[in-house]
């Protein structure tokens, strides 16, 4: 009985695990976070997009109109 009560005290003061475990806790946090933010409609991702194809529309329209601009010259 005395065995187990020293192996069960022993084994309550172990903490070579804890860190390991804190590392995974941290990890799945970070992954959660991380889906939130680049899945869904509101996204980082899709407001990128959206921004770059602005530009894209913008600089194609400028480009037409120097380009309308300067034929007429």
């Amino acid at each position: 009985m005395n065995a187990m009560r020293a192996f069960f005290a022993k084994f309550q003061k172990d903490e070579r695990g804890v860190t390991a475990i804190e590392y995974g806790l941290i990890a799945i946090a970070m992954a959660a976070a991380l889906t939130a933010v680049f899945s869904g409609e509101n996204s980082i991702s899709s407001k990128l997009q959206g921004g770059f194809k602005t530009i894209s529309a913008n600089i194609t329209t400028a480009t037409q109109v120097s380009g309308a601009s300067s034929s007429q010259s």
